[in-house]
């Protein structure tokens, strides 16, 4: 198992880069993911015996690289869970485009297919909102 890229660590949080492809938490496959990688890394760190808790708070999905914050203890998982779902944390992704796509706000409703684990459009759904900004082009490649 590759080594936990560790960003910022105080005791109630645990800040981390979760490279592309690997998992944010275990789906019951081999895959390594963040969650078991983070509590090897408090396991070994503070030679903990047994269980070691360790709060997943949020996910990025499979395929993202970014920073992931998970929760040392279950009060924290607690408050950053609630700042999570009344938006009070601000998500930013980065990719590079080919060609520059439609700026501006967008904005629709997601529900989710727990069998596929996959999202779709549903006026049922939840309220996704995202605003693509233009960081920098060159030639016909962007950084939005």
């Amino acid at each position: 198992m590759d080594t936990l890229n560790v960003i910022y660590e105080d005791n109630h949080l645990l800040v981390v880069y979760k490279p592309p492809g690997v998992l944010s938490q275990a789906d019951g496959s081999s895959k390594p993911d963040i969650v078991n990688q983070a509590k090897q890394y408090l396991k070994e760190k503070y030679n903990k015996p047994g269980n070691v808790f360790c709060g997943l708070v949020h996910r990025l999905d499979q395929p993202v690289g970014g920073v992931m914050v998970l929760a040392k203890t279950s009060k924290a998982a607690a408050r950053l869970s609630q700042q999570f779902s009344k938006n009070k944390v601000t998500r930013i992704y980065h990719c590079v485009v080919e060609n520059q796509p439609p700026l501006g706000w967008y904005e629709d409703y997601l529900s989710k297919n727990k069998r596929t684990n996959t999202s779709y459009v549903s006026k049922d759904g939840k309220l996704a909102q995202l605003e693509v900004l233009s960081v920098k082009m060159k030639q016909n490649w962007g950084l939005v």
